[in-house]
């Protein structure tokens, strides 16, 4: 898929314009998220960011992957999906590992952790695709699913230098909205590496035409 149809995809899942409801629901939560962060920075010295970076860039996973998958309209509350369900601990872990190894890689040189960073760029979507699976797993699958499609995500968030010229003309505020876009279409990045969207009424189809095409086993046939 072209960086202009993952594009494309991304703005109509956002609703199509800058100020259409999901785009600035989106912006919204993204300023939540800043919030949290930077209040609970300023009070336990940048531990606090540590412990609770991990949940909040979950949940922009959940949230834009829930568009990408068919979702008509974001829920503010999902700002919280990453302290759900056990979720808690699992992104605390892997946002803080992914952190360590990417720092690590660049005490050698700077590049090298470039690319580390983008090796592991799918793993909190993996983790959003499945629970169950630890921080290893999480950043493995990333970098095997990341190999040879690096580039390609460097040079797709380089397509973004104009919308963030720009956005950053109006004292910066613009930026929310061109981040909210950038997040939109990596998701979609994610989903292209992966495969197609399996919707409920896609595997509702599916189902149907296999019981169409099973074989009919009469009562006769059965006895023998």
């Amino acid at each position: 898929m072209s960086r202009a149809q993952l594009k494309t995809q991304a703005k109509q899942q956002l609703g199509g314009g800058i100020f259409d409801q999901n785009w600035l629901f989106f912006v919204v939560i993204e300023l939540i998220v800043g919030a949290i962060i930077s209040i609970v920075s300023g009070v336990t010295f940048a531990i606090g960011t540590i412990i609770l970076a991990g949940p909040l860039m979950f949940a922009l996973t959940f949230i834009s992957m829930s568009l990408v998958r068919g979702a008509k309209q974001i829920n503010l509350e999902d700002v919280f999906a990453g302290f759900k369900d056990g979720r808690f601990g699992q992104t605390l872990v892997l946002f803080l590992m992914e952190e360590i190894f990417v720092f690590l890689w660049s005490l050698l040189f700077i590049i090298p952790g470039i690319i580390k960073s983008y090796a592991y760029k799918m793993a909190m979507y993996i983790y959003n695709d499945d629970n169950s699976k630890d921080w290893s797993t999480c950043l493995k699958e990333s970098q095997e699913m990341m190999r040879g499609h690096k580039w390609e995500l460097f040079v797709l968030e380089l397509s973004f230098i104009g919308w963030i010229i720009v956005g950053s003309l109006a004292f910066g505020i613009g930026t929310l909205w061109v981040n909210v876009y950038m997040q939109q279409t990596e998701a979609n990045f994610y989903q292209a590496l992966k495969g197609p969207v399996v919707t409920v009424d896609s595997t509702a189809e599916v189902k149907e035409e296999a019981t169409e095409a099973a074989p009919e086993t009469t009562t006769e046939e059965a006895a023998q």
